[in-house]
């Protein structure tokens, strides 16, 4: 289908002023400069001239909305998506893939050295099929009951007909749900909703969050979801988490979990629990991480429900998997059932604080969420003379932080993967390999 141009307006009645885009800077703005001033400027690319209105003006910095581009960069392409410059979701749609994977590598490379991490002269990347990706999506519902995502810069609903890094699954169900809660049950006012499914789209988990208790009549609007949509394993409905409130479940229908077949095993996972959002990169995300380890013991930190303890645990005799998520749990131990494994509710901090001095697994896999390990985290895991970690990252700022630490403590880098799971966006995965020096 062909897809219209992007039209790029700013509402701001500021002055718009000429710059010149000089490089993406994460997060999926671009740097230019106005008197010497950085501005922060999203939609394009370097290289381009864009005329650009200030929206927010800081003491170090702007930013700034775009008016016109005056002259356009040969990498520029239609984006794949009607919604896209309005929906927050993605940030580079408007250029080829080539030039997306060559903005993350040169984001990713400026981060490390600029907190005084060398990175390697080759940093390799893995990366797949750009769209359908996403085998899990979170959606808002607007004042009619139309489903969407957030708005670039806002908060307010952008409804949405299509969502081409979803995976089609996604988008199918999730309109039927939207439809069937506004004509069955127009009071429920629902807030937003969760979406799930393997691999293969068989088989989808549903989440629908409302701000105040209800759950009357729930049973028959999921049975008849479940007609509408034949892969729905099962749907909760979730008293929103609110500040001073913990959220809870008021109803549920159908399964508790269902299977992710990844890497030759099927792993359960249910509603809420971590698994790796790219289904096109999971087996070989899995492959980076954990390929050529192996030994008498390891730990896998922050470990969901088990993607690279059950690998691990195929090659060392005993493996130690660190969860502390309720949701994660149960799945992670009956993932590891049969095997070398081991599952410690903890948080990994926890954990590392209480451990057995003289115990020294011979790796660690540590995936940890964007907050990345911290200094504590990262002294432990340094001081237990490990001789080889894998960090598997989603923020590089906090990776560079946590890398500067533990080669301050005596690791060297072996090898870095960008990991390009999220397509479309500024989000980069990085799996690192390091050795005891």
């Amino acid at each position: 289908m062909k897809r219209p141009k992007l039209q790029i307006r700013s509402t701001c009645e500021a002055e718009s002023r000429l710059v010149r885009i000089e490089k993406p800077v994460y997060g999926g703005s671009f740097l230019a400069r106005d008197e010497g001033k950085a501005v922060f400027v999203p939609l394009t690319l370097p290289g381009e001239h864009a005329r650009v209105r200030i929206v927010d003006e800081k003491r170090g910095y702007s930013t700034a909305e775009v008016d016109e581009i005056v002259s356009a960069a040969p990498e520029r392409v239609a984006p794949g998506c009607l919604h896209f410059g309005a929906c927050g979701g993605c940030q580079y749609q408007h250029t080829d893939y080539e030039t997306q994977l060559r903005l993350k590598h040169d984001i990713l490379r400026e981060t490390l050295e600029r907190a005084g991490v060398q990175a390697p002269e080759e940093i390799d990347v893995l990366a797949g099929q750009p769209w359908e990706y996403r085998n899990r999506i979170r959606l808002a519902f607007d004042a009619e009951g139309r489903i969407g995502y957030r708005g670039r810069r806002s908060h307010d609903v952008v409804a949405i007909g299509e969502c081409p890094i979803a995976a089609p699954l996604l988008v199918r169900a999730a309109h039927s749900i939207a439809e069937t809660l506004r004509s069955s049950r127009p009071t429920m006012r629902p807030s937003e909703l969760v979406l799930f499914c393997n691999g293969d789209e068989s088989a989808l988990l549903a989440t629908v969050f409302v701000t105040f208790p209800q759950k009357g009549g729930f049973d028959d609007v999921a049975k008849g979801l479940s007609e509408r949509i034949p892969e729905l394993s099962s749907i909760e409905l979730v008293l929103e988490d609110r500040p001073g409130r913990q959220s809870r479940r008021l109803a549920f229908w159908g399964e508790t979990s269902f299977t992710y077949p990844a890497g030759g095993f099927s792993y359960r996972v249910g509603h809420g629990a971590f698994f790796q959002v790219n289904r096109w990169l999971v087996d070989a995300l899995l492959e980076r991480v954990t390929a050529s380890h192996k030994g008498k013991v390891a730990w896998d930190l922050f470990a969901g429900v088990g993607l690279f303890a059950h690998r691990l645990a195929l090659n060392f005799e005993r493996v130690i998997a660190v969860e502390s998520a309720s949701a994660a749990t149960p799945h992670l131990a009956e993932n590891l059932r049969g095997t070398g494994g081991t599952t410690v509710a903890a948080e990994t901090l926890i954990f590392l604080r209480g451990r057995n001095r003289d115990d020294r697994p011979e790796l660690i896999v540590a995936d940890p969420p964007r907050a990345g390990l911290g200094e504590e985290t990262t002294s432990l895991v340094a001081n237990t003379n490990t001789p080889f970690l894998v960090y598997v990252s989603c923020d590089p700022a906090t990776l560079a932080r946590d890398l500067r630490a533990l080669i301050g403590a005596g690791y060297k880098l072996e090898s870095i993967t960008l990991a390009d799971l999220f397509p479309q966006t500024f989000h980069l995965e990085t799996v690192v390999h390091l050795r005891r020096s």
